[in-house]
C-alpha cells in the first residue's frame, strides 16, 4: 500500500516572514551575500563560495557565454547548458574564462612580415585592436613588439606594407617578467598610461598580456567571481550519458563547477556519474547535482554520490510540467524544508556541510527570499534570466512589446529526448515535461539583479540579519490564509499608473 504523507505539499507564496529586532549595525552596506557552493567541514570555510546566492538555470534558453561572463561579474554563476555538443559547450566554458582575466594568453597575434590588410582583417574579426607581434606569429613565440589599431590609418596608409614598419619595437614595449604579480602589473600600467602590458618568459617568448580594462572592470564589479588565476569563475551541466568525454573537455575549457542536470536525480545512474568524476579529478572540482525532493534523496546523493552541492526541487519552474505529466514532484517550501533539515541533521552526524540549491518555484523576489529564510544557501532560476538580455535567445517584438523566446529542457524544442529514454536508437521524444513560450524582455543582468539583492539585504536587516547564515538561523516564518495575501497588496484605490477608461 502506498504511504501517504501528512503534511501538505506547500509553495513559497504561503508564508510571510516575521520581523526580528533591527539593531544599529544592521544596514544594508554591512550585509553579506557570500554563501558556499561546495562541501566543507563544520565551521571551516568552502574551498569556493559565491559572493551572491545566485545562479542560473542551465537551459538553452538561459544560459550561455555571455550570461555565464555577466552573471559572474555579479558575483554569482551560470550553468552552461549540456544540451549541445561536446566541443560547442567547452567553447562556451572556455569563452567566459578568456572574457575576464588578469593574465590573458593572447588570442591574436601576427609575424613582423604580415601585412596591415592582415592585421586589419584580424582585428575586425576579433574586435581586438591591440595585437602582438611574434617571431612565428603565436601566442607563445618570441616577442617583436606591439601594434595598435592607432599605429596605422586604414584609409591613408598602403595596407600592402609589412606590421613591422608600424609596430613599435620590443625595446621600446613597457612589458613584465613571469613570475610579476597583478598588482604590481597593474601599477605598470598606471605608471606609464598604457592600455595592455605584455608579460614575458625569461627567454623572450609571449607568456601573457594583462589590460587597463580589465582593473577598470574589476573596479566597477567588486564583487566579480575570480578563481585562482583571475579568470571568471565558470559552470556547466552535464548528464550521465556522455559524462566520461563530456567532463573532460570540460575541465580542459576551464570549468571550475559541474552540475548533473535532472528532473529527479535520486538515481544509481546519477551516482555512478558522479563518482566517476569525483575519482578523476577529485576536489578539484566541484560536483553538485539534483534533483530531489526528500530526505532520502538528500542522504543517497551525499553519501553515496559524494557531491559537493544538493539541488532540491521537481516540478516547480515556469515552464516545467513534470507534476502534470508523470504525477511526480512536491511543493517547493516543503520540500525545501524537509532537506534542509535533514542537512543539518547531517552536519551533527559527519561534521560536513552539504549546502543545498533551491531549483524552481521561484515567481518572484519575495520568494526567493522566502527561500534563503528556509535554508537555501543559492538559488536557481530559469525565467529570470531568460528574459534579461544577456540570455542566448532573440529579441522579437510582439503586439509592440520586445520578448525572447523560453522553453524547457524537456520539450521537443530543447532535443534533448536522451535524458528521458534509455533506447539510444529511439528517434525523439514520446512526452515533454516542460513548455514552450515567450518571456519579456526586462534589461540587463546587473540591472535586475540589483534590484532583487537590494530586497534580500534589506529584508535581512528587518530580520536583524547581516549574513545569510544569521538570517536564517533568526527566520520566523507564518502560513498565510488567502485573505491575508489579499490584505497585502493594494486595494481601494487607483494607481498613479493606471490608466482611466474614459466610458466608466
Amino acid at each position: 500500500m502506498a504511504r501517504i504523507l501528512e503534511d501538505l505539499s506547500r509553495t513559497f507564496s504561503e508564508y510571510l516572514l516575521i520581523p526580528r529586532l533591527t539593531r544599529r549595525q544592521h544596514v544594508m552596506r554591512n550585509v553579506s551575500l557570500v554563501t558556499p557552493i561546495a562541501k566543507h567541514k563544520v565551521g571551516e570555510t568552502s574551498r569556493l563560495n559565491l559572493n551572491i546566492p545566485v545562479v542560473s538555470a542551465s537551459m538553452q534558453a538561459v544560459s550561455g557565454p555571455d550570461m555565464g561572463i555577466a552573471l559572474a561579474r555579479q558575483g554569482g554563476i551560470a550553468y552552461v547548458f549540456c544540451s549541445q555538443s561536446i566541443e560547442s559547450q567547452a567553447a562556451m566554458i572556455a569563452k567566459i574564462k578568456s572574457h575576464k582575466a588578469g593574465f590573458v594568453r593572447s588570442d591574436s597575434n601576427v609575424r613582423p612580415s604580415a601585412t596591415l590588410q592582415e592585421l586589419l582583417d584580424m582585428m575586425k574579426k576579433t574586435g581586438h585592436s591591440t595585437v602582438p607581434v611574434t617571431a612565428d606569429g603565436s601566442s607563445t613565440g618570441q616577442f617583436m613588439g606591439i601594434i595598435t589599431d592607432k599605429d596605422f590609418w586604414e584609409f591613408e596608409d598602403d595596407l600592402a606594407s609589412q606590421v613591422q614598419g608600424y609596430m613599435t619595437p620590443r625595446e621600446k614595449v613597457i612589458h613584465g617578467l613571469v613570475g610579476i604579480t597583478l598588482k604590481e602589473a597593474n601599477h605598470l600600467l598606471y605608471k606609464h598610461k598604457k592600455e595592455a602590458l605584455p608579460i614575458l618568459e625569461a627567454d623572450g617568448r609571449l607568456n601573457s598580456l594583462v589590460f587597463k580594462k580589465d582593473y577598470v572592470d574589476h573596479i566597477n564589479n567588486p564583487l566579480e567571481l575570480l578563481d585562482s588565476r583571475k579568470r571568471l569563475v565558470a559552470a556547466a551541466g552535464v548528464n550521465t550519458h556522455d559524462y566520461q568525454e563530456r567532463v573532460p573537455a570540460l575541465v580542459e575549457a576551464g570549468v571550475d563547477v559541474i552540475s548533473f542536470d535532472s528532473s529527479d536525480g535520486f538515481s544509481e545512474f546519477q551516482r555512478d556519474a558522479a563518482l566517476w568524476a569525483r575519482e578523476q579529478y577529485g576536489d578539484g572540482l566541484v560536483i553538485g547535482g539534483g534533483n530531489v525532493v526528500s530526505a532520502e534523496g538528500f542522504r543517497y546523493l551525499v553519501e553515496e554520490a559524494k557531491l559537493d552541492f544538493v539541488k532540491v526541487g521537481i516540478g516547480g519552474g515556469s515552464i516545467c510540467i513534470t507534476r502534470e505529466q508523470k504525477g511526480i514532484g512536491r511543493g517547493q517550501a516543503s520540500a525545501l524544508m524537509e532537506v534542509v533539515e535533514e542537512r543539518n541533521r547531517y552536519a551533527k552526524e559527519k561534521g560536513v556541510y552539504i549546502p543545498i540549491c533551491s531549483d524552481g518555484g521561484l515567481a518572484n523576489d519575495t520568494q526567493l527570499i522566502i527561500a534563503m529564510a528556509m535554508g537555501a544557501d543559492f538559488v536557481m532560476m530559469g525565467r529570470y534570466f531568460a528574459m534579461t538580455d544577456e540570455s542566448p535567445t532573440p529579441k522579437i517584438s510582439i503586439k509592440g512589446r520586445i520578448y525572447k523566446p523560453y522553453w524547457g529542457e524537456g520539450s521537443n524544442r530543447a532535443r534533448n529526448w536522451q535524458r528521458y529514454v534509455d533506447d539510444k536508437s529511439a528517434t525523439g521524444l514520446h512526452f515533454e515535461e516542460g513548455v514552450d513560450g515567450y518571456v519579456p524582455v526586462v534589461g540587463s543582468v546587473n540591472e535586475v539583479l540589483q534590484v532583487t539583492l537590494e530586497k534580500l539585504r534589506a529584508t535581512m536587516n528587518n530580520l536583524g540579519s547581516n549574513t545569510l547564515t544569521e538570517f536564517t538561523q533568526n527566520a520566523v516564518l507564518t502560513l498565510v490564509s488567502e485573505q491575508s495575501i489579499e490584505e497585502g497588496g493594494t486595494s481601494n484605490i487607483i494607481q498613479v499608473d493606471s490608466k482611466f477608461d474614459d466610458d466608466k
